[in-house]
């Protein structure tokens, strides 16, 4: 498994937004955290910031969709260039329909689920997906601590990837930073949501690459 490290701008400077992209040259992705107020109990991002965003950075755009009715945003986001789109299942009521209109207009495709929810229940949707995304915290806020309860779903997340072809990414999000970072990629996890490790660090490109280090190594022993 290749590590991909996706930062997250939910630390960076809303200030600087296009500074704070480009001072991460060598991450793989970066990570936008789009939260309504009613999915989640905070409201950050939208459809302009990711329209400006794009025009801002040639690093490929991976939009999270933490929001009611993604249904009906989600294209909007795959058309203003995201790379990657995002929705949860807790909140998709049509997620066949908008994972194949995600990937119709030319980005991946990625499944959400929060950390009490359960994979196997969405093994039948693997074919319409691109990435997993298991949230290792509540999701909402950054700076959260990262729950150890779902390591093993990341392991069983990984057996359906590797049982339906071994194509589709796990990414985790929430907590993870040079010492978490290891344990979720020895558990199968290989893209990586990090904010405040990477953002809140004196050197974020050295903190990227750090965090790419230990996850290799991680992976290597699996």
């Amino acid at each position: 498994m290749a590590v991909q490290i996706s930062p997250s701008i939910l630390a960076a400077d809303f200030a600087r937004l296009a500074d704070e992209a480009a001072a991460v040259p060598n991450a793989d992705w970066l990570h936008v955290d789009v939260m309504d107020y009613h999915f989640v109990p905070n409201l950050t991002l939208g459809l302009p910031v990711v329209e400006a965003l794009r025009k801002a950075t040639s690093t490929p755009l991976d939009c999270h969709l933490m929001i009611e009715d993604p249904d009906r945003w989600a294209p909007q986001y795959a058309e203003a260039g995201a790379g990657s789109v995002t929705i949860h299942a807790e909140a998709a009521k049509a997620p066949v329909r908008t994972l194949r209109e995600i990937r119709a207009l030319g980005a991946r495709a990625g499944l959400a689920l929060n950390p009490a929810t359960p994979v196997e229940p969405y093994e039948d949707l693997l074919g319409e997906l691109d990435m997993l995304l298991l949230m290792t915290v509540e999701p909402g806020f950054g700076g959260q601590k990262f729950l150890d309860m779902v390591l093993p779903k990341i392991r069983r997340a990984r057996a359906l990837a590797e049982r339906h072809g071994g194509r589709i990414w796990v990414q985790v999000d929430g907590g993870v930073d040079a010492e978490t970072i290891g344990r979720c990629a020895e558990a199968g996890a290989d893209v990586f949501v990090a904010g405040s490790a990477v953002y809140g660090a004196s050197d974020p490109v050295a903190a990227i690459d750090e965090l790419r280090a230990a996850g290799a190594r991680a992976s290597r022993v699996t």
